[in-house]
């Protein structure tokens, strides 16, 4: 009896564990040393892999992106990413582009231009179909809106005519990677429509919600962003490294130890997002922090 109890006891923490049991979502794009898309997959540390950045798009501006010293979009070099997409996929691995970034000139003048914009992302990047896909014919799993600057409105928008395309073929999701100050000042508006999917909250740059030293901040924020925003799973946004970001790193210790279990009781606890894949290179921070997330 002690050992079908003892058996049954066991049960219900992997159970537990399976439960609470997070994904790491990593950028990829901005620095051509930190190995290929197929690589970056292959680690087994990450199940969702950003694409950094779409940083020109709306307001009838040619759309480009810019993967830094990976390949030439202007020479169409970008389309021999195709192989490494469907490579990362066939591993379970969602692959999104991400809109915007930190130094990008975008934004939306209207609800047309939104339409736009959404039509042109799902012919060049989704499934539908146009001549001039800059990441060849893969066919992405979503896109991801890390909205930093521009303008506050229509983001909304987006987001519903993105979701429309539901209908046609395989899921579009749709992620964010908004600033942790609650509502976020570019998408507040956007993530209350509950058409993303997963939120990864950057908790660094944001001194008032992020983790220094104490939990109490982070912590509050955490709650205010899984009881506020209608989304399937909310992501803890952290740097790889202390240099990958002006504050808000937190060392493996204080985060397996203190900061990951006072957040995964949450049903919203979907994992853990780390910037960048370059920083995670230099530090194994994803390697370190798996078991645990």
């Amino acid at each position: 009896m002690a050992k079908q109890l003892a058996l049954f006891s066991l049960l219900i923490m992997l159970l537990a564990v399976g439960i609470n049991a997070g994904g790491i979502a990593i950028y990829w794009g901005q620095n051509g040393g930190e190995g290929t898309l197929a690589d970056t997959c292959s680690t087994g540390n990450y199940d969702f892999v950003n694409l950094a950045f779409l940083a020109t798009f709306g307001n009838d501006q040619t759309p480009m992106i810019n993967l830094a010293g990976h390949c030439d979009p202007y020479s169409n070099g970008c389309t021999n990413l195709t192989t490494d997409i469907k490579s990362c996929q066939a591993k379970g691995i969602k692959v999104m582009i991400t809109l915007g970034g930190a130094a990008g000139s975008y934004y939306l003048t209207s609800a047309a231009d939104a339409k736009q914009v959404a039509s042109y992302l799902w012919n060049n990047f989704l499934g539908g179909k146009s001549s001039t896909r800059p990441l060849g014919e893969a066919v992405l799993d979503g896109i991801d809106f890390d909205i930093e600057g521009g303008t506050t409105q229509h983001w909304d928008d987006l987001a519903m005519y993105l979701s429309e395309y539901n209908g046609q073929g395989k899921k579009v999701y749709l992620t964010a990677a908004p600033q942790c100050p609650f509502p976020d000042a570019y998408i507040g508006t956007a993530l209350k429509t509950g058409l993303f999917d997963y939120v990864w909250v950057q908790f660094y740059n944001n001194p008032p919600c992020q983790y220094s030293g104490g939990i109490t901040n982070l912590e509050d924020a955490w709650k205010q962003w899984t009881t506020e925003i209608p989304t399937t799973k909310i992501f803890l946004g952290l740097p790889a490294s202390p240099t990958a970001a002006g504050s808000g790193y937190i060392p493996v210790g204080d985060l397996t130890s203190q900061v990951l279990p006072a957040i995964k009781g949450s049903a919203k606890y979907g994992g853990v997002m780390l910037w960048d894949k370059y920083y995670d290179d230099q530090t194994g921070y994803s390697s370190s922090i798996k078991s645990h997330v």
